[in-house]
């Protein structure tokens, strides 16, 4: 352990893994209707929900907490094998950049027969592109609702969450500069953090303005990132 300040951080050598579950979730009054939705499983429509936002806004955290509660399998472009995905919760994230759309029709088809299907993506499903018909109808009649991207009551929440997995008790400054300071994004919020810790561990340092004011200097453009 480093020797802190009174009253101001608290500095372990521990970090704790990133957390996915509900109850970290940062709420906020903009995305209030989709939190509420998603919540509201397994009462969605034909069981089925697209939860959609810009990339940073919080979708990955949002639907694996759902997975968690809901059991539910989470599909990816290298698990194709839909027959043991029958008469279980399905999550399939970035749904709108998986470009293959018969296995997008048949995780749709099996999750009718399912306990609930979960899709995300960064556009609405209305706006997919799909050459079947079939599927067009289906994308076409998801319920729908969307993340907002994070407002500064949900990025400062994001923020003292993310020190907190590192065992970080930031001073109230810290927050404050880094919240007008640095894109808003959730994945960027990440990225800051490890950063700063990692630059505050290696050189002995308290985390203080002037540090973070070097760290965000010397960080590299911005990338897309990817939820």
């Amino acid at each position: 352990m480093t020797a802190s300040t009174p009253g101001t951080q608290l500095r372990l050598d521990l970090a704790r893994e990133p957390s996915h579950r509900r109850q970290d979730f940062v709420d906020s009054p903009g995305n209030s209707e989709a939190i509420t939705t998603v919540d509201a499983w397994p009462s969605w429509p034909g069981g089925k929900l697209a939860l959609v936002g810009p990339a940073g806004s919080g979708k990955t955290h949002l639907a694996r907490a759902w997975a968690e509660r809901s059991g539910a399998t989470i599909v990816t472009a290298s698990q194709p094998d839909i027959s043991q995905l029958a008469g279980v919760p399905i999550l399939f994230e970035d749904a709108d950049r998986f470009h293959a759309d018969e296995f997008l029709f048949h995780i749709m088809k099996q999750a009718d027969t399912g306990r609930g299907l979960l899709l995300t993506g960064r556009t609405p499903p209305i706006a997919w592109r799909t050459t079947l018909p079939d599927l067009r109808s289906r994308l076409n009649a998801l319920m729908v609702v969307a993340l907002s991207p994070p407002d500064d009551a949900t990025l400062e929440g994001v923020l003292l969450k993310l020190f907190t997995e590192k065992n970080i008790r930031p001073p109230s400054d810290v927050l404050s500069y880094l919240l007008h300071r640095i894109e808003r994004s959730i994945p960027t919020a990440r990225d800051i953090v490890a950063r700063i810790d990692e630059k505050a561990s290696i050189e002995g340092r308290e985390i203080t303005r002037p540090l973070v004011r070097e760290v965000i200097d010397q960080a590299p453009p911005p990338v897309d990132p990817i939820d």
